[in-house]
């Protein structure tokens, strides 16, 4: 049985899937036990080889992911292609880490004890992947998982399971022994059932989980029931601090991208612009320009910075997070009527104030407001006024003070003089209070994916009080 994601824009099937359900998953877990018993005895360089034709695999599908994502979620060429750039990025760079799994030697009071701890593979991991950037965080929860040697399960996105199947057919093509490397694909309705069954299943170990907070709280409490342990990477509603000595030139440019790029579908997408009194007029008449600029078409045209929305009820939840700012006081600088569904004009709102639901709720979609600040010090109370920390951005030509700044800002990511919007295979990925816990990429992603253990050896007799 199958199921199908519509095109956003034609409303056209996109592409069809399995329609997997809770009963088909024992038999998934127990495939991936099996392929975690070849696969993590290989050796690191072994398994290095592999990634590294995983990564060729996946560059080679270029002209399907493209297409994939245009059909699935509306997504520009462009998008598409940055999303699998860095994906074989990240999977190179996880090929690199397969030696890098290195344990430690610790002296001990004890004589003639040698006292070794060890990192090692734990077992199958589940992880489960959103839509917004597909084949990156797709890639991302398995990648570095399989390059410590453990075997996975990708759980699709009911939104682009073409877009995540497509990941998987590539790894198939590498030379992963059979099981290390599996998919679960189901229908919208069955998504609880189904990742339930996942959590449950004996032989998954541990679990990771890109997407919205609400959703990461149900997959932590299900998980706690087997004391599971789980990395979420959640919402944001990522500020971009301007202090008045900031060049606004530079600024706007990184508030346009980290604001407006995939139409504000990312998690660092620029939510929040706290801007000093003293320069928030100069700046907002020159991002409206910049804005201004940036007008949303068809993405199979291919000739505009924005594209679609993944889907109408983004559009809608944009809508009601602006209707209350304007009816609250706020005024709005750049905007505009929806066209088919889900082409969203870029939408800015200034003078926005605290107590608009445009302050506190993620908007995940082409939508900013701008906040005015007494002076440094008020705009990082404002800042770290949300329930989210994953993203930040603070602008200022005195660079001492921008790293002051930052340190004072409670996000688990946090850039002078860049956007919100940045990301590299190999950096410490993951945000702190609701977006989340724990850390994907580079060395962190090692202590993430494997286990600790602790080994000594006994090189003298033993003496004993008893």
């Amino acid at each position: 049985m199958e199921f199908t994601r519509l095109n956003p824009m034609t409303g056209a099937v996109a592409s069809s899937a399995p329609a997997m359900k809770a009963a088909d998953i024992p038999a998934i877990a127990q495939k991936a036990q099996a392929g975690f018993a070849a696969w993590s005895t290989m050796g690191p360089n072994a398994r290095r080889a592999v990634l590294m034709k995983a990564a060729a695999a996946l560059e080679s599908k270029k002209d399907a992911f493209v297409e994939a994502m245009m059909g699935e979620i509306g997504a520009t060429a462009g998008w598409a292609m940055f999303n699998l750039g860095l994906a074989a990025s990240m999977v190179r760079e996880a090929a690199s880490l397969t030696t890098q799994i290195t344990g430690e030697v610790i002296p001990s009071d004890k004589p003639g004890c040698l006292a070794m701890a060890l990192k090692e593979p734990v077992g199958v991991m589940l992880g489960i992947a959103p839509w917004n950037a597909p084949i990156i965080l797709g890639v991302r929860a398995i990648v570095t998982p399989l390059a410590c040697g453990n075997s996975v399960i990708l759980k699709a996105s009911e939104s682009c399971p073409r877009t995540h199947a497509l990941i998987i057919e590539a790894f198939a093509e590498a030379g992963f022994p059979e099981g290390a490397v599996n998919v679960v694909t189901n229908a919208p309705a069955d998504a609880g059932e189904v990742v339930g069954a996942l959590i449950d299943a004996p032989q998954v170990k541990r679990i990771n989980f890109t997407g919205s907070t609400a959703v990461g709280k149900i997959i932590a409490k299900r998980a706690a029931e087997h004391l599971k342990p789980v990395l979420l990477e959640l919402g944001g509603k990522a500020p971009l601090i301007i202090l008045e000595d900031a060049d606004l030139d530079e600024a706007v440019k990184a508030a346009a991208f980290g604001a407006f790029m995939n139409q504000g579908q990312i998690c660092m997408s620029t939510e929040r612009i706290i801007v000093v009194e003293a320069v928030a007029d100069a700046f907002a008449a020159k991002f409206q320009a910049k804005v201004a600029s940036m007008p949303v078409g068809d993405p199979r045209q291919g000739n505009t910075p924005l594209g679609a929305v993944v889907d109408a009820k983004t559009v809608a939840h944009c809508q009601s997070l602006i209707a209350d700012a304007l009816a609250k006081g706020a005024t709005q600088l750049t905007g505009g009527e929806t066209t088919q569904n889900v082409l969203m004009p870029a939408h800015v709102i200034d003078k926005v104030t605290t107590d608009m639901k445009l302050f506190r709720d993620e908007s995940f979609g082409p939508v900013v407001g701008i906040i005015r600040a007494r002076d440094a010090d008020h705009a990082v109370e404002l800042a770290n006024d949300t329930e989210y920390g994953l993203s930040a951005s603070v602008f200022t030509k005195d660079i001492a003070k921008g790293l002051g700044i930052a340190r004072r800002i409670e996000s688990g990511i946090c850039h002078v003089n860049g956007p919100t919007v940045h990301d590299e295979a190999q950096m410490p990925f993951g945000g702190m209070k609701q977006s989340g816990y724990g850390r994907f990429g580079g060395r962190q992603g090692i202590d993430s994916f494997t286990e600790t253990r602790w080994i000594t050896v006994e090189t003298q007799p033993g003496h004993f009080p008893i």
